[in-house]
């Protein structure tokens, strides 16, 4: 009789917003020992409830207590420091730190000697993604650092996404992260404002995207937020407040090249408005200056 394949070690998952808990339900369902923590332990309850595999953990110390891989999926850079801060001493030379949270060149190069200090394996690793491609084992890693920890990092990795894409040794990751935000969240103002031009000139925005719908100019990403425009519900997969703050990063305290700096101004305008959680296609709510 053979012997049953040994059990993956515990993966914590630190941070339950929605990223967090879609990769939570996700790994718990391909059969890893999943604990959840979050600074709200509710949230975490929440999020972990009826979630197979799942286990929300108030403390912080059980969360990480044998884990294989330690994920963050938190707010920005200040959250994910604060929270290194305090489980960075109870790891040892064992577990994977994977910072997957959106914090900017800057900041992860930051949390990189916070590892370093600690004598923590680490890598750099946002996605390019978010929940409903979580859910589906389909998101993007953008990975820096070590080869070799990667290797070790892989079997969640793998369970999570469709791709691991190694881009360099140090922030790169970061980088290219706040790059491929911006490029979604500027392809979103930008349908918004051809569905707008639609509706001027007199056309169905439905046959907008019934021309692009499986044609070579039909960003599948753009034709679901389009989606959202013209019902006028934005239940948030990308919420606008955090696509401002990815763009407040890339601008790194100056103006952001070219037509993204005034799509950063109708970011703010929508948050400034109290519609910042709502998802990002909610731009088509915020219409451009007129000149």
């Amino acid at each position: 009789m053979s012997e049953a394949a040994p059990s993956p070690a515990p993966v914590a998952i630190l941070g339950a917003g929605l990223l967090g808990a879609a990769m939570a339900a996700r790994l718990g369902e391909q059969g890893h020992d999943v604990r959840l923590w979050n600074r709200s332990p509710e949230r975490a309850a929440q999020a972990a409830d009826g979630a197979d595999g799942v286990r929300a953990v108030a403390d912080l110390a059980e969360a990480v207590d044998g884990a294989a891989v330690v994920l963050t999926v938190l707010r920005d850079g200040d959250a994910v420091a604060d929270v290194a801060g305090r489980f960075l001493p109870l790891l040892g030379d064992g577990p994977v730190w994977v910072q997957a949270s959106t914090v900017g060149p800057r900041a992860a190069g930051e949390l990189r000697a916070q590892a370093d200090a600690a004598g923590a394996a680490f890598l750099d690793a946002p996605v390019s993604g978010s929940t409903d491609p979580a859910r589906r084992g389909a998101l993007t890693w953008l990975v820096a650092g070590d080869a070799a920890v990667l290797d070790r990092a892989r079997p969640v990795l793998d369970d999570l996404g469709q791709r691991v894409q190694h881009v360099g040794e140090a922030e790169e990751a970061s980088a290219l992260k706040l790059v491929v935000n911006a490029w979604m969240t500027g392809a979103t103002a930008v349908m918004a404002d051809a569905l707008a031009l639609a509706e001027r000139l007199g056309t169905d925005p439905g046959a907008l995207r019934e021309v692009l719908d499986g044609g070579p100019l039909g960003m599948p990403y753009a034709l679901g937020k389009a989606a959202m425009m013209t019902s006028g519900e934005y239940p948030a997969g990308f919420p606008a407040e955090l696509a401002l703050k990815d763009l407040d990063l890339a601008a790194d305290g100056g103006a952001l090249p070219g037509a993204l700096e005034p799509v950063r101004e109708r970011l703010r305008a929508v948050a400034d408005g109290g519609r910042g959680r709502e998802d990002v296609a909610v731009l088509a709510e915020a219409p451009p200056a007129q000149g």
